[in-house]
């Protein structure tokens, strides 16, 4: 085990997704103990050296340090977004953070994930699983290089599935405690979460 801030890290934070589910609205916008979910993801950043956000809405903006950029084309999939915040990090550090901009706690759970990582291990990064044993790949540190390379391997990233993108990786799970993978994926998640819409003005 290591401390967190000894991984030398990047952070790319996706906030793309169309949220199909909850009428489209920018779920990343939703707001618990009054901070939106975007900016706790960011918050769960800080310790990397450099933070890209990826897919932020028209109209929001970014706490000063985040490189903001969009995936081509918008609402292209989470393989998409990463691959668009790689290009944003042309000097990469060892380690990149890939964190989903819709988990309700997310300081807790990289926090966690970045204790349990070992720098010097042979491997191509750390997975999060959730308490019923589900991988977790938009909450994970990967070894840039091997992250780099699977996004050229892969060709046209738009709509591939992140299990495609990570197949090939040697990913050591990391069993989170309960309720650190929670996201928002549904109008009862975020009716949970902020108490009312939980909408930003």
């Amino acid at each position: 085990m290591v401390e967190p801030a000894s991984v030398e890290h990047d952070a790319v934070l996706l906030a793309g997704g169309r949220a199909s589910r909850m009428s489209g609205i920018d779920k990343t916008a939703l707001v618990a103990d009054g901070l939106a979910l975007s900016d706790h993801a960011v918050a769960a950043a800080a310790r990397a050296r450099s933070v890209v956000l990826v897919g932020l809405r028209d109209g929001r903006t970014a706490p000063d340090g985040v490189v903001v950029t969009r995936e081509d084309p918008p609402f292209g999939g989470p393989v998409a977004g990463i691959a668009a915040g790689l290009v944003a990090v042309p000097e990469p550090a060892p380690w990149t953070l890939v964190l989903a901009c819709d988990l309700v706690r997310p300081e807790r759970a990289v926090d966690a994930l970045l204790r349990a990582a070992d720098d010097t291990a042979d491997v191509d990064g750390f997975v999060a699983v959730d308490e019923d044993g589900r991988r977790q790949p938009l909450l994970a540190l990967y070894r840039s290089s091997a992250l780099r390379e699977a996004v050229q391997a892969l060709g046209d990233p738009t709509d591939a599935a992140v299990r495609r993108l990570t197949a090939g990786l040697r990913l050591v799970e990391v069993l989170l405690a309960a309720g650190l993978c929670a996201d928002v994926d549904e109008p009862a998640d975020a009716a949970r979460v902020t108490g009312t819409s939980g909408l930003l003005d």
